[in-house]
């Protein structure tokens, strides 16, 4: 629709000659779908008169011939169209949130006779062997050295003196218990490996463990 002309003055709009409704009625026949949806005039015809303030339809009356948003002639009628809904946005958890994978398995070889596992910080003392994927032993403290027995590995346990992987399951075991550890290069050297200590960057590593002791 084009070459609409203003149907009221301002002193008009002003007084009581015109309605709400006269107004409500002007506006969804001239105005366009978007110009409505804009106002908020858009619907039934006795919801937008019953809903609507006069001031309000004299604003979009007023803005109507200022855009020239008038509507043409195969726009659907004003009292089906609906504003459409907002997509509701579902937020992502951070990937903190989420429960982190065990980057080591551990296989019990022999079942302990304690009866609690060690606590972060709790001193525990351990005999292992350290192999590589290839069966290459890197560290080894059960064999005897000289006339001397062995002797255990004693640190405090899950405070990031050994590597996690070590951490982790040794808070799962009793003591005697000894169990086969594969750890992942995550939970071992990582991409760095430990040069010095035979251990390749990415390096899976195989330990067998036994915790002799919990203090």
């Amino acid at each position: 629709m084009s070459a609409i002309e203003q149907k009221w003055t301002a002193e008009e709009l002003a007084g009581d000659t015109v309605s709400k409704k006269d107004l409500a009625v002007f506006l969804q026949e001239s105005g366009s779908n978007e110009f409505l949806l804009k106002h908020k005039l858009n619907g039934k015809l006795p919801n937008v008169v019953k809903t609507t303030k006069k001031p309000h339809l004299i604003s979009a009356y007023t803005d109507l011939f200022a855009t020239q948003q008038f509507r043409s002639a195969d726009e659907a009628s004003a009292t089906s169209i609906k504003q459409d809904k907002p997509i509701a946005v579902v937020e992502s958890k951070p990937d903190s949130d989420k429960p982190e994978e065990i980057k080591y398995v551990k296989v019990v070889l022999k079942k302990g006779t304690g009866d609690r596992c060690p606590a972060k910080g709790d001193r525990v003392s351990v005999f292992y062997t350290g192999m590589l994927e290839d069966g290459t032993v890197f560290d080894d403290n059960t064999e005897h050295k000289g006339r001397k027995p062995p002797t255990p590995l004693v640190f405090k346990v899950g405070t990031g003196r050994v590597i996690r992987g070590w951490d982790e399951c040794l808070m799962t075991m009793v003591r005697g218990e000894k169990a086969k550890l594969t750890i992942k290069p995550e939970w071992a050297y990582g991409q760095r490996g430990h040069e010095a200590g035979g251990i390749p960057p990415n390096a899976t590593l195989t330990f067998t463990v036994q915790l002799v002791d919990i203090a």
